[in-house]
């Protein structure tokens, strides 16, 4: 009897190329962190509309840096030339590396991750879910010993912290590679596995829960609240308005999940979330949550 052998691409170690898929806030953010680092950067948006959008909104943060003496106007043009924005997932070969920013709705990530698998059969993919399993989104691939999670955090150009993942099929390479990664574009990377919440949405989840509750067990105003955690436990922001940053609806979807994942009742949104969410005040992104913004 013959048996043949059939012989896989090698994961890339060597990321001189990333592709980014979903260019909204958090895809953008991560877009923008890769060119001005100096990598080469694909971003794939579903309609060419959303993709310029996005590239208005790179260049607009670039350009705030300029006017604060953060980089020269030169470096922000030559920053932004390293950014191609596509429709087609297909111009994303090549890259030795792709960050899925897209819904946080699993079968959308897994139909996603089953494409990419098959269009880059040597790039890592990662995914930047906060609260999704990344396992059951590397299952959608035929090879998930490619996929980790790499979580970053809202503002990406900003917050240094990026989780790592590890999934139960995550090769060591693949998670190595990664992490040196997120070094190189300088973020404070750390490695985890892939438990729901993975480390920071695990404890950070359950506390802006139980702040929000106080607000009306204790009848106090948001402003006061965030006074009293800013200037009596020095945070360097007070709750309301971190959730209010990070969008109420992506609060209330982290905390569905983590409840739907542990049962622990600290983990369920608040009434009060929930009412906000359904009125459309869901924070900075449309100028008003817990506070009103201009």
């Amino acid at each position: 009897m013959i048996y043949s052998t059939i012989t896989l691409p090698p994961v890339a170690t060597e990321i001189q190329r990333v592709g980014v898929v979903g260019l909204g806030t958090m895809g953008a953010g991560i877009a923008q962190v890769c060119i001005q680092a100096g990598v080469e950067t694909v971003g794939r948006e579903v309609t060419d509309e959303l993709g310029e959008r996005a590239r208005e909104r790179i260049a607009h943060y670039l350009g705030r840096g300029v006017e604060k003496g953060r980089l020269t106007a030169g470096e922000r043009d030559t920053a932004l030339g390293r950014l191609t924005t596509t429709t087609e997932l297909a111009d994303l070969a090549g890259c030795d590396l792709v960050i899925e920013a897209v819904v946080e709705e699993l079968d959308a990530k897994r139909e996603l991750f089953a494409e990419l698998d098959r269009l880059l059969p040597s790039a890592i993919l990662a995914t930047n879910t906060s609260a999704l399993p990344v396992g059951e989104i590397a299952a959608a691939a035929e090879r998930p010993e490619r996929v980790v999670g790499m979580h970053f955090f809202n503002p990406a150009p900003v917050l240094p912290l990026v989780e790592i993942v590890q999934a139960e099929a995550s090769s060591e390479e693949a998670v190595t590679a990664a992490f040196a990664f997120a070094e190189r574009i300088g973020k404070r990377p750390i490695r985890c596995g892939d438990t729901p919440g993975f480390v920071v949405n695990r404890i950070l989840i359950p506390l802006l829960n139980d702040c929000v509750r106080v607000l009306d067990e204790a009848s106090v105003s948001p402003e006061d609240l965030d006074t009293a955690m800013t200037a009596g436990v020095n945070w360097p922001i007070g709750p309301c308005a971190l959730i209010d940053l990070i969008g109420v609806d992506v609060h209330v979807h982290a905390s569905e999940a983590l409840f739907e994942a542990l049962g622990e009742e600290r983990m369920l949104p608040p009434a009060r979330l929930i009412e906000m969410q359904a009125g459309g005040k869901l924070g900075r992104k449309t100028g008003e949550g817990f506070f009103r913004y201009g």
